[in-house]
């Protein structure tokens, strides 16, 4: 698959999702804020500056910054897909915010002049870009001199058993294909000297990277099949093609490997974020 054939799957599958994001924000708001809150502190947004969030899916994290620039600031909130745009100005108008600008756009292709921000945002996003080097190349662009980047990406699967489970029971099933180790995916940008190459390439000087906890907390294990089926299109497309016996025993295998993160209320899954900022 070439990089456009996956600009174009990237596409589907974030139209697809949505409007199971726009369900499921709550869950994820919850178990993500420490890395918002670490972004968020760290790019330090001032009354009247113009920050731009890529990749904003339901837009929080931009939302915060958006907050602290104020009536005399500006935040740009973009995402690739317009649903999930479409998710982001839905939020916006419920927390009241007025000084929001919303686009459509692609990452790696960044439709806004040079030196146009003081801050960008990026929340799991460029590890899903199918050239994150362009897309940070473009970041670098947009940015005024002094300006700064915060992003966030998934560290290695082995120390995020909340995404990584359930997918392997599914591969082991042969209900999806074994993950592509060159294509982009929630661990693409795992590796912390890898994520710092790619910020230096693209002519950031000054770069931080830290690790940040999160915990995904569900009821049970329908209630993770419901999360898993409304945030991953993978996923969703195999539990569809299910029969209730098949799906069953999958709930089965998940409850047992689920076991060790028992606890009053359900299951709470560790993972684990690695977190930069960079001028």
């Amino acid at each position: 698959m070439d990089q456009e054939e996956r600009r174009r799957a990237l596409y589907e599958t974030s139209q697809y999702v949505a409007a199971g994001w726009e369900r499921q924000r709550p869950l994820i708001d919850e178990a993500t804020t420490p890395v918002r809150e670490w972004m968020v502190r760290e790019l330090a947004p001032r009354p009247g500056e113009r920050i731009l969030e890529l990749a904003s899916g339901p837009g929080e994290t931009g939302f915060d910054a958006a907050v602290l620039v104020g009536e005399t600031g500006r935040l740009v909130s973009t995402d690739f897909a317009p649903a999930m745009s479409d998710v982001a100005r839905r939020r916006g108008a419920e927390r009241g915010l007025t000084n929001v600008e919303y686009r459509v756009m692609d990452a790696e292709r960044i439709d806004l002049p040079d030196d146009a921000f003081d801050g960008v945002l990026c929340r799991f996003g460029y590890m899903l870009m199918a050239d994150p080097a362009s897309a940070l190349a473009q970041t670098r662009r947009v940015l005024r001199p002094g300006g700064r980047l915060a992003l966030a990406v998934w560290a290695d699967p082995e120390r995020n058993p909340w995404l990584t489970i359930g997918s392997r029971m599914l591969v082991e099933r042969g209900l999806v294909p074994p993950p592509d180790p060159d294509a982009p995916s929630p661990f693409a940008m795992a590796d912390a000297g890898r994520t710092r190459s790619l910020l230096e390439g693209a002519g950031f000087a000054d770069v931080r990277i830290e690790e940040v906890a999160v915990w995904m907390r569900y009821r049970d294990v329908e209630h993770y099949l419901t999360v898993a089926q409304d945030t991953a299109f993978p996923v969703a497309k195999a539990l569809r093609g299910l029969s209730e016996a098949e799906r069953a025993g999958l709930a089965d295998a998940l409850a047992e490997a689920f076991e060790p993160f028992a606890g009053d209320g359900g299951y709470a899954l560790p993972g684990v974020a690695v977190a930069a900022v960079a001028s």
